[in-house]
This record gives C-alpha cells, structure tokens and sequence, in this order.
C-alpha cells in the first residue's frame, strides 16, 4: 500500500511538474459583471478614429547582426529593428487605448485567444494587445530553438523555451498592463511589446499610422498613444451618441522639434 501511494504521488508530481514547465496557463473562470455595472448600448455607441502622424525625419533603425545560421536565411537581404515604421507620414505599431473614463461599464472576456508567432527570428506582431483573462497562444514557426521571456511589471513573469518548430504555449495576464516587453534570451534582438486592458477600446496603429476605437458609449474619455522609444501622449476626447470623431496624435523626430 505504501509503495503504491509513493508511486501515485510520484506520478502527480511529474504531472504537475510537466504542466509547470510547459507554459500552458488554463484562462480563469468569468466572474460575471459586478453588481450595477453597465452595458454598452451598441444602436447608441459611438467610434473614435484617428492617425498618429511623425514630424521631422525618423531615426534610421540599425541593422541587426545575426548570430544564428536559421535566422539568416529567413533574411539574405539583412533585419534591422522595428523602433520607428514611419509610412506615408503616419507612425505604425504604436498603441492607442482608453485610459480613463470608462467608469462602470463591464465587458464579456473573449475566449479565441490572440496569436503572437516567431517567424524569421521575429515576433509577430511587434505589437500587438489583448484583454485582461484572454488567452495568448505563442508559436515558434521557425526551425531554431526560441525562448520566450515576458518581463511585466505587475503580472506573473514567464520565461519558457520552444525547441522545435511548431511548439505553442498558452499564457493569461491576470491584471492590467501597459505595456509589457517580451524578448528572446537566445536571440536578443526579438522584441515584442503587448498592451493588457480590461475592455476592448484598443489598436495598434497600421497602414500608416491608423487606429480606430469602436462601439464606445457616449462620454469624455483620456485616450493614450504609447510608442516603445517616444514619450506616450495622451488627449481628451468628448464623444456623443453615434457620433463618429477624429482625432490625432503627433510624434516628432529631430527636425520636428
């Protein structure tokens, strides 16, 4: 009886052990909308869109120097970082969300998890957000090892390997966050930043510097536009039933200021 009770508790051991080590994270419970929270009324809801515009001329990205043979072939023509996309005037893959202003408005937490893959040494997206209990599934698509390695602030810190091509692991940030940085520890050059909210307000900037924010209820609103190396700006906006509003925002390189 002893030894087959050592046996079973071994086992659960070695279980638990390899969950650990997986990375996997099972997403937590809805907890149902607190007493008195608001829904958004979507026949009376309003969007918000705009632009981020670049003034002056942007920093030249510098080359990346690969270390990694698999790495390399993914790029003959060379990889340099993705500080500053500037297209057509407008800043991409900068975060744009509803800081404050929301008060007591609850939103369902999506269950399809947002996708974030290493491809050609690269995460993918460069940034990229998600809300608050939703899940996050990162792949590896490349034929070299990776591991991933999120440094929050106030979540839980995780740092996994992937060893092969086509290895996924699920993870769930539990509390709101702006922004959290993920990199590589064997490739130190992949970087990645995801924004963590708890509402669906949010968009990383694209195709020239655009966003939009849509079905927000009427109101007065801090929304913030946070790039990786340009200070993060912030502007009130005052939005009426089904109105539709432009706003944008303006960062300036060297001979813009």
């Amino acid at each position: 009886m002893f030894s087959t009770n050592v046996r079973s508790l071994a086992a659960a051991v070695l279980i638990a052990a390899a969950a650990a080590c997986s990375g996997e994270q099972k997403q937590a419970a809805p907890q149902g909308p607190p007493p008195g929270a608001q829904r958004v009324d979507t026949t009376k809801a309003a969007n918000v869109t705009g632009r981020v515009i670049f003034e002056g001329t942007p920093p030249e990205n510098k080359v990346i120097q690969i270390s990694d043979a698999a790495c390399a072939r993914a790029h003959e023509n060379g990889l340099r970082f993705e500080n500053v996309v500037v297209k057509d005037g407008g800043l991409d893959n900068v975060f744009v969300y509803v800081k404050d202003g929301l008060g007591n408005y609850y939103f369902d937490v999506p269950t399809e998890a947002v996708k974030v893959d290493q491809v050609g040494c690269q995460y993918v997206p460069h940034v990229f957000g998600a809300r608050v209990g939703q899940p996050i599934e990162i792949a590896n698509s490349d034929d070299t090892m990776h591991n991933v390695h999120a440094m929050p602030k106030v979540n839980r810190e995780f740092n996994f390997g992937q060893h092969i091509k086509g290895m996924k692991n699920t993870e769930v940030f539990t509390t709101r966050e702006v922004m959290v940085p993920f990199t590589c520890n064997v490739h130190p050059w992949m970087k990645a930043y995801g924004g963590f909210v708890d509402h669906p307000y949010f968009a990383v900037t694209s195709g020239g510097g655009k966003f939009e924010l849509k079905n927000l209820p009427a109101g007065t609103y801090t929304v913030e536009a946070w790039h990786e190396t340009l200070p993060a700006q912030t502007q009130t906006v005052t939005i009426a039933e089904k109105e539709t509003k432009q706003i944008t925002f303006t960062f300036k390189g060297a001979s813009g200021n």
